[in-house]
């Protein structure tokens, strides 16, 4: 996880950028480097640096004699470069993963290069020989991006946060900052002058189809059998993303999702003799909250360093705007789960040398595993929400994910949301994945089950909210904070809510507290989401 901010055809000062750069020195507290590039005097790029991989050859932006002419900055991680280094031959100068797209690009250009790419990403290649830019972002969106392209100016700038575009673009413009879409790159002509034009943006993958690194370079699935697959092909999901010079550890809620990562997890670290004990971190409202509760168990069985960090209302009160500011979003569910999330990961910054941290994200939306799938009308209906749910993440749960770890300078990794494992999950017929009898995630459970990875209880433990997890035994966390903003906003301010929000009009007093304090930190930028999140299916 890192920070990356690049402009292209910039009239102005390119020290005056310097600071819009800064905003996200969060995302990559261990170093910065701001550099321009010979003979493309209106350019620049910003990175900020989380050092997981090769501190000092892994300094970006990167290029590597073999190809002098290509300029690489890149966010995230590549989990098959050295299978793809030892394929094709690369002669590597780094121990970063990130060096892989160069020498992919170098053998067969940007669509090769993409399509070969086995992780979560953003990147940004500047071609000098051919005078083009190429920005891209992994399938899903794990890793952010977003861009502001000023087409009568011909000014292209991109950021790994939206904050860090904010004041580039004219007052006409508000509007104009976007997220790139996942599993897409776009390509951009820079003339004589320096000056960007966009050309093409082209979709290189998508959730549904096996990736064409699985079929050339990767083991294929065992069997016929959908269970041992799903444990196969998890496993090494979490095993791969294991690849860290910094301490590793995982959130862990004691839900089913976060348990088995953390088990497998502590598992591959145990056997392959890392030299700390793995630690785990639940958060709760109390020592008696369902969440700790079970989170101690899973502890006390994978003979993880357990950590519980319990907050009182008060605490998430005070960081809900610094929650909003990390986040870049007005959304209500999105923000109840984030308090949580902000909470453990300051602990982890602040109380620990643990840098890199798995989450289950992602297994509630491709496991069918949200409470309301149980109200789906049909197995085809809820293949629909599934999908709709993977390929709106970037906005949503994996916003989250991504934006809170981040703002205290932590990596997140998400196994659930390995492309390998989300094709062949899509591909198992629909009603076979569809919650029955009460039970959600059954072919998961079932391809863990009896090989005491977990305990059974935890295993089979019924789906719940963070929200609920967290809280304490006389009210859910949701409640509270529901409580706490009911008499901070007005009857009169929901009444006049459709005309001072006309986007995404809030609709409860829940909903317009947050919008308001969004729209100080980020105004006349509301459509930086949509639409909000909410559940199908349920009044």
């Amino acid at each position: 996880m890192c920070g990356i901010w690049a402009i292209f055809g910039s009239e102005e000062d390119l020290q005056t950028h310097f600071e819009k750069a800064c905003k996200i020195s969060h995302r990559g507290p261990d170093s910065f480097c701001m550099q321009n590039i010979n003979h493309f005097t209106n350019c620049l790029f910003g990175f900020h640096q989380l050092a997981i991989m090769d501190d000092a050859l892994g300094m970006q932006p990167m290029r590597i004699k073999e190809f002098p002419h290509v300029i690489m900055m890149y966010n995230g991680e590549i989990y098959n470069y050295k299978k793809l280094r030892d394929h094709y031959g690369f002669n590597f100068t780094s121990d970063c993963d990130g060096e892989v797209l160069i020498h992919l690009y170098g053998r067969g250009g940007i669509d090769f290069m993409a399509k070969m790419l086995d992780g979560v990403f953003a990147f940004c290649i500047l071609d000098t020989k051919t005078k083009k830019v190429y920005i891209g972002r992994d399938t899903i969106g794990v890793r952010p991006l977003f861009r502001l392209y000023k087409e009568k100016q011909r000014v292209l700038a991109i950021c790994s946060e939206a904050k860090g575009l904010l004041g580039i673009e004219k007052v006409e413009e508000a509007n104009g900052i976007s997220q790139l879409l996942p599993g897409h790159y776009e390509e951009y002509n820079l003339g004589n002058d320096g000056k960007a034009v966009f050309v093409c943006q082209n979709q290189f993958h998508s959730i549904t189809v096996v990736p064409k690194w699985a079929l050339e370079t990767s083991c294929q699935i065992p069997n016929a059998d959908h269970a041992a697959n799903i444990q196969f092909l998890f496993t090494e999901a979490v095993t791969k993303r294991f690849m860290a010079n910094r301490r590793v550890g995982c959130f862990l809620s004691g839900g089913l999702d976060s348990s088995l990562v953390s088990a497998l997890a502590s598992k591959f670290a145990q056997e392959n003799g890392v030299d700390y004990l793995f630690q785990t971190f639940a958060i709760g409202m109390s020592t008696e909250s369902t969440d700790l509760s079970a989170a101690r168990k899973v502890a006390a069985h994978i003979g993880s360093e357990h950590h519980e960090i319990v907050f009182t209302p008060e605490q998430g009160f005070e960081v809900i705007e610094d929650v909003i500011y990390a986040l870049e979003s007005y959304d209500v569910a999105t923000i109840q789960s984030a308090i949580g999330m902000y909470l453990v990961s300051k602990y982890i910054k602040e109380k620990t040398d643990t840098v890199v941290v798995y989450s289950g994200e992602g297994a509630d939306e491709l496991c069918q595993g949200y409470g309301y799938f149980h109200f789906a009308p049909n197995s085809k209906e809820a293949e629909m929400e599934s999908h709709r749910l993977l390929n709106t993440m970037y906005l949503f749960c994996g916003l989250r994910a991504d934006r809170i770890t981040a703002a205290h300078g932590l990596e997140i990794r998400v196994p659930f949301l390995d492309h390998h494992l989300v094709s062949y999950i899509l591909s198992i017929p629909p009603n076979l994945r569809t919650p029955k009898g009460g039970i959600e995630k059954e072919l998961l459970r079932k391809a863990f089950d009896g090989t005491d990875l977990l305990p059974e209880q935890v295993l089979w433990r019924k789906k719940e909210e963070f929200s609920d997890g967290v809280s304490s035994v006389e009210k859910t966390w949701k409640a509270i904070l529901q409580e706490h903003i009911e008499n901070l906003v007005t009857d009169k301010d929901m009444k006049d809510a459709p005309e001072v929000y006309k986007f995404n009009t809030p609709q409860s007093k829940e909903a317009f507290y947050y919008r308001k304090i969004f729209e100080r930190l980020f105004p006349n930028r509301s459509s930086l989401i949509p639409y909000t999140w909410l559940r199908k299916w349920m009044n």
